[in-house]
């Protein structure tokens, strides 16, 4: 179990890593941008609207954020699927093969 969750862990820090993914990041980028906006206001003097700009920079940063984490772990489980069920199908055909090991044991055993 422990290995599985660390190639979980490994396969969603990869698709995190890598540009171009299917998620788009760019609500996030856009989201930053507002609240570094309303910093520069801040800066300015402009305080009441930096200070609006920011929070609600902040609000859509976090909703945003959590968006794409939660596209990035879709992918990663995605991209772990199919090999879970590959070690399922492994798993159940082994039972099989074990089953009819036994079967042809006993078959062998009290034909003779």
């Amino acid at each position: 179990m422990g290995t599985f969750v660390s190639a979980l862990v490994l396969a969603f820090l990869a698709l995190w890593a890598v540009p171009g993914r299917a998620a788009d990041d760019s609500k996030v980028k856009a989201a930053t941008g507002q609240v570094e906006s309303g910093a520069k206001k801040i800066g300015e003097g402009k305080i009441g609207d930096g200070v609006e700009e920011t929070a609600k920079g902040i609000g859509k940063t976090v909703v945003e954020g959590a968006k794409l984490t939660g596209e990035k772990l879709k992918e990663a489980g995605q991209t772990a699927e199919p090999k879970a069920k590959s070690t399922w199908q492994h798993v159940k055909e082994g039972a099989n093969a074990f089953g009819q090991g036994v079967k042809d044991f006993f078959t062998k055993l009290f034909s003779n």
